[in-house]
């Protein structure tokens, strides 16, 4: 049997990086085995529903190429694919249960349960507390029909059976065990008509025949409860593998929005605006990350692929992709790395790629210049380069003759007989009558061997007066760009501007 995973957030905010991961965990999975991948979602705590989140998760999920086969935006065959689109359903299974033994009516108030949270240290609703409690089991069937009726405030509890171990496997971390005993009464259905996460979740995955559930390691405590809610309705469960959590860049606790905004990164992967605050939260589309770079050093948070490859498409990560490679202990997240991750992939772009966003670029700074020209730059300065946008401040010389000129670099660099040399250069120069890289170097070549000059008498002189500073490219690739004319100007504008 092919399988079938779905990825189910939650509408109340903006996605998590560690949310995107668990999708594309689950879509190469389904992938490598030909599943299907299917988008949920979960709404059912209506009052911590945010507008927009829903679209901002799909968006999320489109720009980093993880395609969904059935979902709340696709339609299929198991919908709908929202669970408030579904909410009539949820009360027949939770009578079901209610029918079988296996959960009950309560109608303890929040005022009564607060009260016995003030008299009894860590009290929970559980096995050793229920029997003292206003629910079905303690009440007379007639008394739960007249408060139902009548319209009291109750919730639909699971009755978690007394001091049995419940065993959890999970292809990460293998055989879970857990006794009942440190287990609560899990609410799974409110008088509101709307069920809690655990009985949803349970029904829609049996019912969309989920066959691998792939999540967070935050769901792991509830596993427990769903493996006894599948034994109660006598379904079969899936498979589960719970992912280790996305840490800190120093490791301690899980990494979350504050960390991003004290140390300058994103945590989501498109900015994301509060609706509510207009507060701001930076996204790694729009600061620049190539999306599948963004997904390479996701996809690497958690599994290791055996080898020492480090970059991967999306096709090669289907390929590689292995539950039994992901670890169990949390993934230290590095802003470095993610930026390496992105300086790899901008240096897999074509010149031409490259050179048509740096255009771009330079005709927002109110610059115009000729294609093959921006090509030509950007293929020279691409390796100094991050991210796109850094392609003008590595190369932003060439289509500005400098305006100021490095102090530090004049201190170290230029010298009493400087201006004489710059001068005497630049006669040979303007003999040339090519002007390419190699005749370039070559001419240079000549004036130090005439003139007895070491390289560093004019090398770093001489780039000082084409890009105004210490940077930039091999120093004949922008003299050659520049071209002759421009070359001989700047030169000049350096000899009658710098003083020492």
């Amino acid at each position: 049997m092919k399988p079938r995973v779905r990825f189910a957030p939650s509408p109340t905010g903006p996605l998590h990086i560690g949310g995107v991961r668990t999708a594309l965990y689950n879509y190469l999975f389904a992938r490598q085995l030909g599943g299907s991948m299917i988008l949920r979602i979960e709404d059912t705590d209506q009052g911590r529903f945010v507008p927009g989140a829903e679209e901002y998760i799909i968006e999320s999920l489109q720009w980093c190429g993880i395609q969904f086969d059935e979902g709340v935006h696709v339609g299929g065959p198991f919908g709908p694919y929202r669970q408030s689109d579904r909410k009539e359903m949820y009360k027949q299974y939770a009578d079901i249960l209610i029918e079988s033994g296996n959960a009950y009516y309560a109608f303890d108030t929040a005022e009564e349960l607060e009260e016995m949270r003030k008299t009894q240290s860590n009290f929970q609703y559980d096995s050793s507390t229920r029997l003292e409690l206003n629910n079905s089991l303690t009440l007379l069937a007639s008394e739960v029909k007249e408060l139902i009726e009548s319209g009291n405030h109750y919730v639909i509890r699971a009755l978690i059976p007394a001091d049995e171990e419940v065993v959890v496997v999970d292809h990460i971390r293998g055989e879970v065990k857990v006794n009942t005993s440190t287990l609560d009464d899990k609410v799974l259905f409110k008088s509101d008509g709307m069920p809690t996460y655990h009985l949803a979740n349970i029904v829609d995955d049996h019912l969309m025949e989920i066959t691998h559930v792939i999540r967070g390691e935050e769901w792991l405590p509830s596993a427990p409860l769903h493996v006894l809610l599948y034994r109660f309705f006598g379904w079969q469960a899936p498979e589960f593998a719970h992912l280790p959590l996305l840490l800190k860049p120093d490791g301690n606790g899980k990494l979350s929005k504050r960390d991003g905004d004290r140390l300058g990164f994103p945590v989501f992967p498109l900015r994301w605006v509060d609706p509510k605050t207009n507060e701001i939260s930076s996204g790694y589309r729009e600061s620049g990350y190539i999306a599948p770079a963004f997904v390479n050093m996701l996809a690497l948070l958690g599994w290791n692929p055996g080898t020492e490859q480090e970059i991967f498409d999306m096709d090669e990560l289907i390929a590689a992709f292995s539950l039994d490679r992901v670890g169990k202990s949390g993934s230290k997240f590095d802003p470095e790395k993610a930026k390496w991750f992105n300086q790899q992939y901008l240096r897999m772009m074509s010149d031409i790629e490259l050179g048509k966003a740096l255009q771009n670029i330079a005709r927002e700074k109110g610059i115009e210049t000729d294609e093959d020209t921006a090509v030509n730059v950007a293929g020279l300065v691409k390796d100094r380069a991050v991210f796109v946008k850094d392609l003008w401040e590595q190369s932003s010389f060439f289509f500005q003759i400098p305006d100021a000129y490095d102090e530090a670099v004049i201190k170290k660099r230029w010298k009493a007989d400087t201006a004489a040399h710059m001068a005497k250069l630049a006669e040979g120069f303007e003999a040339m009558k090519t002007f390419s890289p190699e005749a370039i170097d070559e001419e240079i070549k000549s004036f130090l061997t005439e003139n007895e000059l070491g390289m560093g008498a004019i090398m770093n002189a001489l780039r000082l007066c084409m890009v105004g500073g210490g940077m930039g490219p091999h120093l004949a690739d922008i003299l050659s760009v520049v071209g002759k004319e421009n070359t001989l100007l700047r030169i000049r504008k350096a000899i009658e501007t710098i003083k020492t």
